[in-house]
């Protein structure tokens, strides 16, 4: 088999899992807009589309997306039949193939009853079976032959010396100590978790949203990140001296002493909470929950433990996503549980790239990382299984909050470039490929949050 023709197939292959996830998010879309009703008649609608009718216009658009994406799904199975060197990778498309005649039949019993009652569930249940399939080949496909899934350890230890030479600064000047305890607080982590909090808030809101309270539930975000990002640093000091990534932080250089370190810890983790409480009790009860869960229970129990760190520490990340909806309305929504959703999911294929990046560093940090436990190459799967697990979770925060074509295209393509980073990590299987994924999953979380936003409150 020439390599052109893998290359070939790799590429209709990620072009059709896209291709159904722009058809799934297309289905959704026309349910929002009442396509339905627009166009009841099948194959194609009895009117011609009309910029005067933008739920036609829908219609139009996802019956001709179906016909080009099926087309693909059909080139692609001819071309993996003859060039996968997988069993399983020819079963899955198989069975994506002969879902699609299902697909198209209930599509049509949608049109043609004007989506009454279980017909559109039925309808979404084939698509996310299609783009399964598809994502399955394509997993299977991509490390078929893969000689990198050696773990460096089934138990990592931590070294017991530190590693390289850790320069101990101690005390400073004022700029120097304002930075480190600014360091201390995780600030790149801040932007994101705030757009979570703002997404959470503006899919929760049925109108404006009072200008305190969005200062409140940010500002008081902001000073909770920072409260435990400084807990992380005081517990992990140990830790950090021992792997190269984190050997100058402030706390392994002495430039901030421990107790002070705790104390400022404390400090913002109270002022957080009074901030908190001006918006209501259960924003400040979530808000003492995500504190205590990424300080303790993520950084004593979760990571030094347990392979599955970083998929049950995604609950921190989604915190912020509860605590918007409730900012808002005093209640966790329907719109902010499948936020949260989104965010844990999202975690793992984030992350994962950062864990293969610095393999070796976690291990000997005594970290037990996918890629140091299980190995590489299970780990680029797994990136790619939580990948699609987001993007279905971004069409259900789409239908369950009544989001339209910004927020639609927006997951669509942004998704397509995380898609396209994950591939050729899976191809290249360097360090630069698995940073470049990282900042790919940072590019599709932060435009699809800011799309939320002006959709939910703009548009």
């Amino acid at each position: 088999m020439r390599e052109t023709d893998t290359r070939t197939f790799t590429a209709l292959l990620a072009g059709a899992v896209i291709g159904v996830y722009a058809l799934i998010v297309a289905g959704a879309t026309a349910a929002i807009a009442d396509a339905a009703s627009a166009c009841s008649s099948w194959p194609v609608c009895s009117q011609p589309p009309s910029l005067t009718e933008p739920a036609l216009i829908i219609a139009w658009g996802h019956r001709v997306t179906a016909l080009l994406v099926g087309l693909l799904v059909v080139a692609t199975a001819v071309v993996g039949w003859r060039v996968a060197r997988r069993r399983r990778v020819k079963y899955a498309l198989a069975v994506a193939l002969a879902l699609f005649p299902v697909q198209i039949g209930v599509g049509a019993a949608v049109a043609t009853t004007g989506a009454a009652g279980e017909i559109p569930s039925v309808h979404l249940g084939v698509a996310a079976s299609i783009f399964g399939a598809l994502v399955a080949a394509l997993a299977w496909h991509l490390e078929a032959g893969a000689d990198d899934d050696q773990p460096v350890t089934t138990d990592p230890e931590p070294t017991p010396e530190p590693v390289g030479d850790v320069t101990v600064t101690g005390p400073s000047g004022l700029a120097e100590t304002v930075r480190a305890y600014v360091s201390l607080t995780k600030p790149r982590l801040m932007w994101l978790l705030s757009l979570v909090a703002a997404a959470g808030m503006a899919l929760a809101a049925d109108g404006s949203i009072p200008i305190e309270t969005i200062l409140a539930t940010i500002g008081g975000g902001v000073l909770a990140i920072g409260s435990s990002g400084t807990f992380n640093h005081v517990l992990e000091r140990d830790a950090d001296r021992r792997m190269n990534r984190t050997a100058d932080r402030p706390l392994t250089t002495e430039q901030v002493p421990v107790t002070n370190a705790l104390a400022f810890g404390f400090a913002l983790g109270a002022l957080s909470l009074a901030v908190f409480l001006t918006v209501n009790v259960l924003v400040a009860v979530l808000g003492l929950v995500a504190i205590a869960f990424y300080s303790v229970i993520y950084t004593l129990v979760l990571k030094p433990n347990t392979v599955q760190n970083t998929v049950i520490g995604g609950f921190a990340g989604a915190l912020p996503a509860l605590i918007g909806s409730a900012a808002v309305t005093g209640t966790i929504g329907p719109a902010g549980l499948a936020l949260a959703t989104l965010i844990f999911l999202w975690t793992p294929a984030h992350f994962y790239n950062l864990a293969l990046a610095y393999k070796d560093d976690y291990a000997r940090g005594g970290f037990p990382m996918m890629p140091v436990v299980r190995g590489e190459a299970t780990t680029r799967k797994h990136i790619l299984w939580y990948l699609a697990a987001t993007l279905l979770a971004a069409t259900v925060v789409t239908a369950v909050a009544d989001l339209g074509a910004l927020v639609a295209a927006t997951t669509v393509v942004l998704g397509a470039v995380f898609l396209w980073t994950v591939v050729r990590l899976h191809r290249e299987r360097t360090e630069s490929a698995a940073f470049r994924a990282f900042h790919a999953s940072n590019a599709y979380l932060g435009t699809f949050l800011v799309a939320v936003v002006i959709d939910a409150l703009a548009i």
